[in-house]
């Protein structure tokens, strides 16, 4: 947990066969960052042909509430897993209050690019 500023990094692995909670170092298929400035310091992790999802990548102005930056990152990761966009959607629906379903909607088709 960060204390006082500073950052937190977390790491998710799934498939058939994970033998640790971390992922090595050159060896993760995406980086997702929500701050810009974490991006160079996590690069290593990545694979040489991982994908970085980062701020930078939406318009501010367009998401309705700058709270669901991290719904519109995920938008934009789930373009690249095997899971379905009905899936994604069911998720959201299923783990936020129903007043902020509508807004974090808008964000994940933001990243999906919708």
């Amino acid at each position: 947990m960060s204390q006082r500023g500073g950052s937190v990094a977390c790491d998710v692995r799934f498939g058939r066969e994970v033998f640790s909670p971390m992922v090595p170092a050159g060896e993760a298929d995406f980086l997702v960052a929500v701050e810009p400035d974490q991006v160079a310091v996590n690069a290593a992790v990545l694979n040489p042909s991982g994908i970085i999802i980062e701020p930078s990548q939406f318009r501010a102005e367009k998401l309705h509430s700058k709270k669901s930056l991290n719904v519109a990152l995920l938008g934009a990761l789930s373009r690249h897993m095997e899971f379905s966009e009905e899936a994604w959607i069911a998720a959201i629906r299923r783990r936020l209050p129903e007043k902020l379903v509508e807004v974090n909607l808008e964000a994940f088709a933001l990243g999906r690019g919708h």
